[in-house]
């Protein structure tokens, strides 16, 4: 991410990059496909909405390497608070910045950006906190790691003495400065691919992340010296662009394959540069005039997706819809065209608010952000999401764009997207849902979770739907979602309902879903009848039925809104309610049950 700030240059190489600024929104209108003004929908049901937290240099967390376990703890604690204020419901943190690590690791030293020295240990293990803080807030935790970057400076003798550098300083080039691994040796992917399944097998991670960082940034006077490499390790002849590709290829199939047989559910997934290549350098490519990353960093990502050797793709768009040379229009709809049924999220820059923006002053319009997510939903079937660069740039609130997400793009809770190439089998519904309505407007809803699907799979978290007489339920409108509330304990569970009004009866809807966010049936009970004073209602248990597949979300239907109330860990409060009236739900097949299924 970081080239970002350093190689703006590099970044479009091209003699048409000082009129970039002055293209109007308009260019790409006449490209078939390309949307330039975002399609009107309702907001979606499903949508990932993501933050990177960067550790290298701390430029996110820690903000210092002096501080204590404590302060680091509380510092992440507020930037999860103020990241779910925002509506992310997912979190891709680095723990591996430069072959060092964030977690306690026998191949790897302690990160200098944790610990203050590299190799000195901080006194705690912090990757357990960071997942499990995340999970507290219904996030998910996505690893993110450098796989090639072995130092940010090449003096070696600030390594940590436990550094691969120490046993095997043959597998390390020089490039502009920096210590990098050598792409081209089968012990180093061997290694690399050592050091994630480590992470893998012994941490509760959601997935697994990659950034753009292959073979290294071309500058200027610098060449990679992977001469002898090239002479030892090509049995097939390839020219050295195409080896240096299939070098990097056999690393993500490798660390793709590895994940896979370790635990099905970690997803794995690679934050390429934004554009694979021009048109004018291939038919494939976009239209566009920029640095290209399968000729400079040696990165296929389309090939990756062609050969489902990543389970989303996330290319790094942090330019404007006005900048000319790489429009983000027109690259947001390549991608569309290319992700190969794999899910597309789209990397936004964030930050590009809080610089100078001379090279592209479209950033000084506080508008520019919201319009890219909204273009972006202008692809319901194929993107899937937004992440951002970087954490602390979404807490800066820059132009006020946040307060725009918080308030309007994402101020309804939404699920994260299904995988159904990883599991398709919906968790079982909750069980034994009750409901407590006080003699006030406070509504207790308690249920157990239902036994493990056909797969093994329990339920991880629950959905809480809640919709007033003369709704019309529907199971994809986010706008009637209450909470989306992680599993906490074992069997027994509880929402309590703070927004429900005197005098108003409600029908709540219970789901569940699984480690990859399938859905299952609902329950749902109601407070009919408690418009007079307190009620007891209990949902009918359901009969054992053979798990069915959850359709997936169409369009959102718009219904009348009412106060959205911002997913969150709740527990129940003990009153003195009387139980007056015991309302027991027939089993229906109506509207709502048709929709979900069962």
């Amino acid at each position: 991410m970081l080239r970002f700030l350093l190689c703006a240059v590099v970044a479009l190489l091209s003699p048409l990059a000082s009129l970039a600024q002055m293209a109007s929104p308009g260019v790409a209108a006449g490209k078939t496909g390309v949307i330039t003004t975002p399609v009107p929908s309702a907001p979606p049901k499903r949508e990932l909405r993501g933050v990177w937290i960067a550790t290298v240099e701390n430029i996110d967390w820690p903000s210092r390497r002096d501080l204590t376990p404590e302060q680091q703890r509380k510092e992440y604690r507020r930037l999860l608070d103020a990241e779910q204020r925002a509506g992310i419901n997912a979190v891709f943190v680095q723990v591996r910045p430069a072959s060092d690590a964030f977690y306690k690791s026998d191949l790897e030293p302690w990160s200098k950006w944790l610990s203050g020295r590299q190799g000195k240990d901080p006194g705690w293990d912090p990757l357990p906190f960071l997942i499990d803080e995340a999970h507290q807030r219904g996030m998910e935790f996505h690893a993110w790691f450098n796989p090639y970057r072995a130092s940010m400076d090449s003096v070696t003798s600030r390594l940590a003495p436990s550094h691969p550098y120490r046993k095997h300083p043959e597998w390390f080039l020089r490039y502009s400065g920096k210590l990098l691994y050598n792409p081209g040796l089968p012990e180093v992917r061997a290694y690399i691919t050592r050091v994630i399944q480590d992470v893998v097998r012994r941490y509760d991670i959601d997935g697994v992340h990659f950034d753009d960082y292959f073979y290294p940034y071309p500058e200027s006077g610098q060449t990679i010296h992977d001469e002898q490499a090239f002479a030892q390790y090509n049995p097939d002849r390839l020219s050295l662009p195409d080896w240096r590709r299939r070098n990097v290829n056999q690393l993500v199939q490798q660390v793709h394959d590895s994940i896979d047989s370790a635990k099905r559910w970690v997803k794995f997934g690679i934050s390429p540069f934004g554009v694979w290549m021009n048109q004018a350098s291939h038919p494939e490519g976009s239209a566009t005039n920029a640095f290209q990353g399968y000729s400079g960093l040696y990165a296929d990502a389309r090939e990756w997706l062609q050969q489902g050797w990543v389970d989303y793709v996330l290319p790094q768009l942090y330019w404007s819809s006005n900048l000319r040379v790489a429009q983000y229009p027109v690259l947001l709809e390549w991608w569309a065209r290319n992700r190969f049924e794999r899910h597309l999220y789209i990397g936004q820059g964030a930050y590009r608010m809080l610089e100078s923006t001379r090279s592209d002053t479209t950033w000084r319009n506080p508008r520019e952000l919201p319009k890219q997510v909204r273009l972006n939903r202008s692809y319901p079937t194929d993107v899937s999401g937004s992440v951002f660069f970087s954490a602390k740039s979404v807490v800066a609130n820059p132009l006020h764009t946040t307060d725009s997400l918080r308030l309007n793009l994402f101020r309804y809770p939404a699920l994260l997207p299904t995988m159904p190439w990883k599991d398709a089998v919906p968790p079982r519904a909750p069980e034994q849902l009750q409901l407590t309505r006080a003699s006030g407007s406070v509504v207790t809803l308690a249920w157990r979770s239902g036994p493990a699907a056909a797969d093994g799979d329990s339920a991880r978290a629950f959905v809480v739907y809640r919709f007033a007489r003369g709704e019309r339920p529907t199971p994809d409108n986010p706008a009637r979602i209450l909470a989306i509330q992680p599993r906490l304990t074992r069997t027994q569970h509880a929402f309590v309902d703070t927004t429900a009004r005197w005098g108003i009866e409600y029908a709540y809807y219970v789901t569940a879903l699984d480690r990859l966010h399938n859905e299952s049936r609902p329950v749902n009970v109601s407070t009919l009848g408690s418009a007079a004073g307190p009620v007891l209602a209990q949902a009918e248990p359901e009969k054992p039925a053979a798990p069915a597949v959850t359709p997936p979300a169409s369009a959102p239907v718009a219904t009348a809104p009412v106060q959205p109330v911002r997913p969150a860990v709740t527990r129940p409060t003990t009153t003195g309610t009387s139980k007056v009236k015991v309302v027991t739900k027939k089993k229906k097949r109506g509207f709502f049950r048709r929709l979900f299924g069962g």
